[in-house]
């Protein structure tokens, strides 16, 4: 199929965060119409909000990159607001797009979806095949939940709308408190207070052993417009790098970077999650897209924009 976004009214759901910054900086290059709407305008967790809005705005298209997100820690200390606000936004906005006929809408999951188990690298028939991830199941739920929606909305109503599966993230628009990061960004900023105060270590948590794969938002937001575009299907789609790397590589990359060598310090008494984490994205190859940055450019490019405009 071919999805002609000319014209077309697009809803980019969670435009303020990083993912959907990254979506609507990639969408300024298509002849459309980006919508934004942030939470001084409608709540996405209440039904009738939404409902209102989206048959005032119509959209065309919907890239749902809104969620509640959160690092290890967050998801373990509030796994309620991190089931119960994500099912709300999913629900409410399927919901709307269905009673207003939106023709296009590409659902955003995440890797977590997957068994902690999962076979390495993951494809997409992996999912429900085994335990999640204790540390963010709650949050895992909620994306599998998404997913199914869109299957049963695309199976009882014929709603031509699909899902993607990203890898980690990182890049402009990230959170970096340190309470609540994902491991990519917690250690720029770990590593660039380092370097402010001087400090001779730097600690980290669980052993550094585990392995993960990163790919920067704005490589992301392209293959998003790339599936809206072209992919048609009831099947999630995988988006990686392909590429992966142990904790540990991942600090020694992020201090030359920011160009301070310190002692990293383990701490085991802090969880590993996943013990191995690649995404399958073979799929995604098939269909024509393979355009992401190097690790380390993108690492670059994210820390000289934080660096300049603050954390």
């Amino acid at each position: 199929m071919s999805y002609d976004l000319k014209g077309k009214r697009v809803w980019v759901a969670g435009h303020r965060g990083m993912v959907g910054g990254a979506v609507v900086r990639r969408l300024a290059s298509e002849d459309c119409a980006v919508i934004r709407a942030g939470r001084d305008v409608i709540d996405l967790t209440r039904q009738t909000e939404v409902g209102d809005w989206m048959a005032e705005v119509k959209p065309d298209a919907i890239i749902m990159a809104a969620a509640k997100v959160g690092g290890i820690l967050a998801n373990d200390t509030h796994p309620v607001d991190f089931l119960v606000e994500n099912l709300q936004i999913e629900t409410n906005i399927f919901a709307a797009a269905h009673a207003n006929e939106v023709e296009r809408l590409l659902f955003l999951g995440s890797s977590c979806i997957y068994p902690k188990l999962a076979p390495q690298p993951i494809p997409e028939d992996s999912l429900l095949t085994g335990p999640l991830e204790p540390t963010n199941e709650w949050y895992a739920i909620a994306k599998i939940a998404g997913i199914k929606m869109a299957q049963a909305y695309r199976k009882q109503y014929h709603r031509d709308w699909i899902s993607a599966m990203p890898t980690n993230l990182y890049g402009p628009g990230d959170n970096y408190d340190l309470q609540s990061s994902h491991v990519l960004p917690a250690l720029l900023r770990k590593f660039h207070e380092a370097k402010q105060r001087g400090a001779g270590s730097v600690t980290l948590w669980g052993s550094g052993t585990p392995l993960r794969e990163f790919l920067h938002a704005d490589d992301l937001a392209d293959a998003l417009v790339f599936l809206l575009k072209e992919y048609s299907g009831h099947d999630h789609i995988n988006v990686g790098s392909g590429v992966e790397v142990t904790i540990r590589a991942l600090a020694e990359t992020i201090a030359e970077v920011v160009g301070y060598r310190a002692e990293l310090v383990f701490d085991p008494s802090k969880p590993d999650g996943a013990p191995r984490k690649l995404m399958d994205s073979s799929k995604l190859r098939a269909l024509g897209w393979n355009n992401h940055r190097s690790l380390r450019e993108g690492i670059a490019e994210t820390y000289a924009a934080v660096d300049a405009n603050g954390w």
